[in-house]
Protein backbone atom coordinates (compact mmCIF):
# COMPACT_ATOMS: atom_id res chain seq x y z
CA UNK A 1 0.00 0.00 0.00
CA UNK A 2 1.00 3.55 -1.17
CA UNK A 3 2.07 5.65 2.12
CA UNK A 4 0.68 9.20 1.82
CA UNK A 5 1.80 11.91 3.87
CA UNK A 6 -0.48 15.05 4.53
CA UNK A 7 0.91 17.94 5.51
CA UNK A 8 -0.21 21.60 6.01
CA UNK A 9 2.70 23.32 5.06
CA UNK A 10 2.91 25.11 1.30
CA UNK A 11 5.55 24.47 -0.88
CA UNK A 12 7.91 26.80 -1.04
CA UNK A 13 7.39 29.55 -3.39
CA UNK A 14 10.31 32.61 -4.75
CA UNK A 15 7.83 35.16 -6.05
CA UNK A 16 5.76 34.73 -2.53
CA UNK A 17 9.14 35.26 -0.68
CA UNK A 18 10.66 38.26 -2.47
CA UNK A 19 7.20 39.91 -2.36
CA UNK A 20 6.77 40.16 1.73
CA UNK A 21 6.40 43.76 3.14
CA UNK A 22 9.71 43.32 4.80
CA UNK A 23 11.65 43.09 1.27
CA UNK A 24 9.64 46.65 0.05
CA UNK A 25 11.15 47.92 3.40
CA UNK A 26 15.01 46.86 2.60
CA UNK A 27 14.02 48.43 -0.82
CA UNK A 28 12.30 51.64 0.74
CA UNK A 29 15.63 51.77 3.03
CA UNK A 30 18.10 51.75 -0.08
CA UNK A 31 16.45 54.62 -1.50
CA UNK A 32 16.52 56.38 1.34
CA UNK A 33 20.06 56.03 1.58
CA UNK A 34 20.22 57.07 -1.72
CA UNK A 35 18.31 60.17 -1.25
CA UNK A 36 20.05 61.30 2.02
CA UNK A 37 23.39 60.53 0.17
CA UNK A 38 22.60 62.61 -3.12
CA UNK A 39 21.23 65.56 -0.67
CA UNK A 40 24.79 65.72 2.21
CA UNK A 41 27.33 64.68 1.51
CA UNK A 42 28.10 63.93 5.02
CA UNK A 43 25.81 61.61 5.62
CA UNK A 44 27.65 58.38 4.46
CA UNK A 45 29.99 58.38 7.03
CA UNK A 46 30.04 55.24 8.99
CA UNK A 47 30.67 57.18 12.27
CA UNK A 48 28.07 59.58 11.33
CA UNK A 49 25.33 56.67 10.73
CA UNK A 50 27.12 54.82 13.71
CA UNK A 51 26.71 57.91 16.27
CA UNK A 52 22.92 58.58 14.50
CA UNK A 53 22.10 55.13 16.04
CA UNK A 54 21.88 56.71 19.39
CA UNK A 55 19.36 59.40 18.49
CA UNK A 56 16.66 57.46 17.97
CA UNK A 57 17.20 53.31 19.24
CA UNK A 58 16.36 54.56 23.13
CA UNK A 59 12.15 54.47 21.87
CA UNK A 60 12.88 51.47 19.54
CA UNK A 61 13.01 49.36 23.08
CA UNK A 62 8.94 49.82 23.08
CA UNK A 63 8.72 48.70 19.52
CA UNK A 64 9.36 45.08 20.53
CA UNK A 65 6.83 44.84 22.57
CA UNK A 66 4.61 46.99 20.87
CA UNK A 67 4.46 43.97 17.89
CA UNK A 68 2.95 41.83 20.38
CA UNK A 69 0.35 44.16 21.52
CA UNK A 70 -0.72 44.90 18.25
CA UNK A 71 -0.69 41.59 16.83
CA UNK A 72 -2.70 40.44 20.06
CA UNK A 73 -5.03 43.29 17.97
CA UNK A 74 -4.35 46.12 21.08
CA UNK A 75 -2.78 49.16 21.39
CA UNK A 76 -0.81 51.15 24.16
CA UNK A 77 -0.46 54.42 24.17
CA UNK A 78 0.60 54.99 27.63
CA UNK A 79 4.18 53.76 27.30
CA UNK A 80 5.46 57.72 26.55
CA UNK A 81 4.04 58.53 29.63
CA UNK A 82 5.57 55.26 31.91
CA UNK A 83 8.93 56.11 30.34
CA UNK A 84 8.39 59.99 31.73
CA UNK A 85 6.92 58.48 35.07
CA UNK A 86 10.15 56.04 35.54
CA UNK A 87 12.53 58.69 34.84
CA UNK A 88 11.18 61.46 37.36
CA UNK A 89 11.04 58.44 39.94
CA UNK A 90 14.82 57.29 39.20
CA UNK A 91 16.38 61.12 38.97
CA UNK A 92 13.73 62.01 42.05
CA UNK A 93 15.23 59.73 44.46
CA UNK A 94 18.66 59.93 43.43
CA UNK A 95 18.67 63.53 44.59
CA UNK A 96 17.17 62.23 47.94
CA UNK A 97 20.27 60.38 48.56
CA UNK A 98 19.37 56.45 46.82
CA UNK A 99 22.08 55.10 45.37
CA UNK A 100 22.30 54.96 40.96
CA UNK A 101 22.16 51.75 40.72
CA UNK A 102 19.25 51.11 43.23
CA UNK A 103 17.42 54.13 41.18
CA UNK A 104 17.77 52.48 38.00
CA UNK A 105 16.45 49.06 39.64
CA UNK A 106 13.36 51.00 41.08
CA UNK A 107 12.99 52.59 36.91
CA UNK A 108 12.67 49.34 36.11
CA UNK A 109 9.93 48.03 39.04
CA UNK A 110 8.23 51.04 38.34
CA UNK A 111 7.34 50.16 34.55
CA UNK A 112 7.23 46.92 35.08
CA UNK A 113 4.53 47.99 37.69
CA UNK A 114 2.75 50.63 35.34
CA UNK A 115 2.61 47.84 32.34
CA UNK A 116 1.33 45.18 34.62
CA UNK A 117 -1.41 47.93 35.75
CA UNK A 118 -2.56 48.57 32.32
CA UNK A 119 -2.94 44.60 31.45
CA UNK A 120 -4.43 43.69 35.11
CA UNK A 121 -7.04 46.81 33.79
CA UNK A 122 -7.50 45.36 30.59
CA UNK A 123 -8.20 41.97 31.42
CA UNK A 124 -11.09 42.66 34.56
CA UNK A 125 -12.77 45.19 32.88
CA UNK A 126 -13.40 43.15 28.82
CA UNK A 127 -15.39 45.89 28.04
CA UNK A 128 -13.22 48.53 27.87
CA UNK A 129 -10.96 48.45 25.13
CA UNK A 130 -6.86 48.84 25.57
CA UNK A 131 -7.03 51.85 23.50
CA UNK A 132 -9.65 53.30 26.59
CA UNK A 133 -7.96 51.93 29.84
CA UNK A 134 -4.48 53.30 28.02
CA UNK A 135 -5.99 56.73 27.21
CA UNK A 136 -6.74 56.70 30.97
CA UNK A 137 -3.23 55.44 32.52
CA UNK A 138 -1.36 57.69 30.32
CA UNK A 139 -3.02 60.86 31.45
CA UNK A 140 -2.62 59.35 34.85
CA UNK A 141 0.91 58.22 34.83
CA UNK A 142 2.13 61.44 32.99
CA UNK A 143 0.03 63.58 36.32
CA UNK A 144 1.78 61.79 38.54
CA UNK A 145 5.43 62.67 36.70
CA UNK A 146 4.37 66.16 37.09
CA UNK A 147 3.07 65.91 40.64
CA UNK A 148 6.88 65.18 41.96
CA UNK A 149 8.86 67.02 39.54
CA UNK A 150 6.19 69.81 38.87
CA UNK A 151 7.69 71.53 35.65
CA UNK A 152 11.03 71.26 37.16
CA UNK A 153 14.26 69.51 36.04
CA UNK A 154 16.05 66.91 37.78
CA UNK A 155 19.48 65.39 36.84
CA UNK A 156 22.95 65.80 37.98
CA UNK A 157 23.93 62.38 37.45
CA UNK A 158 27.17 60.28 37.92
CA UNK A 159 29.73 60.64 35.21
CA UNK A 160 29.46 56.36 34.42
CA UNK A 161 25.73 56.89 34.16
CA UNK A 162 26.08 58.83 30.57
CA UNK A 163 27.72 55.53 29.26
CA UNK A 164 24.60 53.82 28.78
CA UNK A 165 23.35 56.75 25.63
CA UNK A 166 26.95 57.77 24.68
CA UNK A 167 29.32 55.04 25.52
CA UNK A 168 31.14 52.48 23.29
CA UNK A 169 31.95 48.99 23.86
CA UNK A 170 35.04 49.07 20.62
CA UNK A 171 33.82 50.92 17.96
CA UNK A 172 30.11 49.69 18.38
CA UNK A 173 27.18 52.44 20.90
CA UNK A 174 26.78 50.46 23.91
CA UNK A 175 23.16 50.77 23.13
CA UNK A 176 22.66 49.15 19.88
CA UNK A 177 24.17 46.19 21.56
CA UNK A 178 21.73 46.38 24.01
CA UNK A 179 19.08 46.85 21.53
CA UNK A 180 20.11 43.87 19.06
CA UNK A 181 19.96 41.29 22.34
CA UNK A 182 16.83 42.75 23.37
CA UNK A 183 15.63 42.37 19.42
CA UNK A 184 16.90 38.90 19.32
CA UNK A 185 14.99 37.67 22.42
CA UNK A 186 11.49 39.12 21.05
CA UNK A 187 12.37 37.40 17.47
CA UNK A 188 12.57 34.41 19.55
CA UNK A 189 9.81 34.76 21.85
CA UNK A 190 7.34 35.89 18.89
CA UNK A 191 8.38 33.20 16.03
CA UNK A 192 9.78 30.32 17.91
CA UNK A 193 7.98 30.19 21.04
CA UNK A 194 4.67 28.17 22.01
CA UNK A 195 3.78 31.53 23.24
CA UNK A 196 4.37 33.66 20.22
CA UNK A 197 2.33 31.00 18.16
CA UNK A 198 -0.78 31.87 20.89
CA UNK A 199 -0.08 35.36 20.65
CA UNK A 200 -0.91 34.98 16.38
CA UNK A 201 -3.65 32.98 17.63
CA UNK A 202 -5.70 35.30 19.61
CA UNK A 203 -5.11 38.40 17.33
CA UNK A 204 -6.78 36.52 14.45
CA UNK A 205 -9.40 35.06 17.06
CA UNK A 206 -9.64 35.58 20.80
CA UNK A 207 -12.56 33.53 21.28
CA UNK A 208 -11.55 30.61 19.67
CA UNK A 209 -8.14 30.83 21.07
CA UNK A 210 -10.29 30.92 24.98
CA UNK A 211 -12.21 28.14 24.01
CA UNK A 212 -9.04 26.48 23.24
CA UNK A 213 -7.60 26.65 26.35
CA UNK A 214 -5.33 29.21 25.71
CA UNK A 215 -5.27 31.44 29.09
CA UNK A 216 -5.54 34.54 27.20
CA UNK A 217 -5.97 36.87 30.04
CA UNK A 218 -2.62 35.51 31.34
CA UNK A 219 -0.58 36.30 28.07
CA UNK A 220 -2.20 39.50 27.60
CA UNK A 221 -1.12 40.57 31.16
CA UNK A 222 2.78 39.41 29.85
CA UNK A 223 2.77 41.45 26.94
CA UNK A 224 1.36 44.73 28.61
CA UNK A 225 4.11 44.53 31.49
CA UNK A 226 6.68 43.72 28.93
CA UNK A 227 5.65 47.02 27.52
CA UNK A 228 6.15 48.64 31.02
CA UNK A 229 8.85 46.94 31.49
CA UNK A 230 10.75 47.55 28.10
CA UNK A 231 9.45 51.37 28.45
CA UNK A 232 11.30 51.19 31.91
CA UNK A 233 14.34 50.61 29.67
CA UNK A 234 13.53 53.57 27.20
CA UNK A 235 13.64 55.93 30.28
CA UNK A 236 17.06 54.58 31.36
CA UNK A 237 18.75 55.41 27.94
CA UNK A 238 16.51 58.15 26.95
CA UNK A 239 17.40 59.65 30.62
CA UNK A 240 21.55 59.17 30.18
CA UNK A 241 21.35 60.51 26.57
CA UNK A 242 19.62 63.55 28.09
CA UNK A 243 21.42 64.27 31.08
CA UNK A 244 18.55 64.72 33.20
CA UNK A 245 14.71 64.82 32.71
CA UNK A 246 11.61 66.43 33.19
CA UNK A 247 7.65 65.30 33.30
CA UNK A 248 7.14 66.06 29.60
CA UNK A 249 10.03 63.92 28.20
CA UNK A 250 9.39 61.36 25.77
CA UNK A 251 5.98 63.19 24.55
CA UNK A 252 4.93 61.93 21.31
CA UNK A 253 6.69 58.49 21.62
CA UNK A 254 3.61 56.71 21.51
CA UNK A 255 2.77 57.40 18.28
CA UNK A 256 6.21 57.15 16.85
CA UNK A 257 6.16 53.63 18.10
CA UNK A 258 2.95 52.97 16.50
CA UNK A 259 4.10 54.59 13.60
CA UNK A 260 7.32 52.66 13.38
CA UNK A 261 5.00 48.94 13.65
CA UNK A 262 2.62 49.87 11.34
CA UNK A 263 5.04 50.41 8.87
CA UNK A 264 6.82 47.16 9.60
CA UNK A 265 3.59 45.52 8.25
CA UNK A 266 2.16 44.58 11.34
CA UNK A 267 -1.81 44.51 10.76
CA UNK A 268 -3.66 47.00 13.35
CA UNK A 269 -6.23 44.13 13.01
CA UNK A 270 -4.22 41.77 15.10
CA UNK A 271 -3.06 38.13 13.93
CA UNK A 272 -0.30 39.07 11.19
CA UNK A 273 3.19 41.01 11.10
CA UNK A 274 6.78 39.92 11.86
CA UNK A 275 9.07 41.25 14.05
CA UNK A 276 12.14 41.83 11.59
CA UNK A 277 9.23 44.41 9.94
CA UNK A 278 9.47 46.61 12.74
CA UNK A 279 12.76 46.42 13.33
CA UNK A 280 13.70 47.41 9.44
CA UNK A 281 11.06 50.41 9.76
CA UNK A 282 12.81 51.91 12.85
CA UNK A 283 16.04 51.85 11.09
CA UNK A 284 14.60 53.33 8.13
CA UNK A 285 12.62 55.76 10.08
CA UNK A 286 15.79 56.79 12.03
CA UNK A 287 18.05 57.46 9.53
CA UNK A 288 15.34 58.88 7.12
CA UNK A 289 14.81 61.81 9.82
CA UNK A 290 18.89 61.98 10.70
CA UNK A 291 19.27 62.60 6.46
CA UNK A 292 16.66 65.11 6.16
CA UNK A 293 17.78 66.84 9.18
CA UNK A 294 21.26 66.81 8.15
CA UNK A 295 19.82 69.25 5.19
CA UNK A 296 17.26 71.35 7.55
CA UNK A 297 14.50 69.87 6.22
CA UNK A 298 11.14 70.83 7.98
CA UNK A 299 10.17 68.46 10.51
CA UNK A 300 6.11 68.90 8.65
CA UNK A 301 7.68 68.05 5.53
CA UNK A 302 9.16 64.33 7.65
CA UNK A 303 5.41 63.82 8.56
CA UNK A 304 3.95 64.00 5.01
CA UNK A 305 6.82 61.56 4.14
CA UNK A 306 6.14 59.17 7.19
CA UNK A 307 2.44 59.41 6.46
CA UNK A 308 2.58 58.58 2.71
CA UNK A 309 4.72 55.55 3.77
CA UNK A 310 2.06 54.27 6.31
CA UNK A 311 -0.77 54.42 4.04
CA UNK A 312 1.66 52.28 1.68
CA UNK A 313 1.87 50.14 4.43
CA UNK A 314 -1.53 49.60 5.15
CA UNK A 315 -2.71 49.77 1.55
CA UNK A 316 -0.31 46.88 -0.18
CA UNK A 317 -1.57 43.87 2.12
CA UNK A 318 -4.93 44.61 1.05
CA UNK A 319 -4.37 45.06 -2.73
CA UNK A 320 -2.92 41.65 -2.49
CA UNK A 321 -5.89 40.51 -0.75
CA UNK A 322 -7.67 41.87 -3.07
CA UNK A 323 -5.77 40.45 -6.25
CA UNK A 324 -5.94 36.80 -4.98
CA UNK A 325 -9.98 37.26 -4.13
CA UNK A 326 -10.46 37.76 -8.06
CA UNK A 327 -8.60 34.51 -8.67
Amino acid sequence: MEQRIVTNRRPFSWKSFLLQWEWMLVLIFIGINIMNMSLSEYYWSFDSLRDATMTFLDKAFIVLPMVLIIILGDIDISVASIVALASVIMADLYTMGVPMPLAMLICLAVGTLCGFVNGLLIVKFKELSAVIVTLSTMIIYRGIAYIILEDQAAGKFPDWFSFLGWGYVGPVPFILIVFAVFAAAFILLLHKTTFGRRVYAMGNNITASRFSGVQVDKIKLIVFTLAGFMAAVTALFLTSRMGSTRPNVATGYELDVIAMVVLGGISTAGGKGKMIGAILAVFLIGFLRYGLGLVNVPAQMLLIILGLLLIVAVMIPKIKLGKQGRI
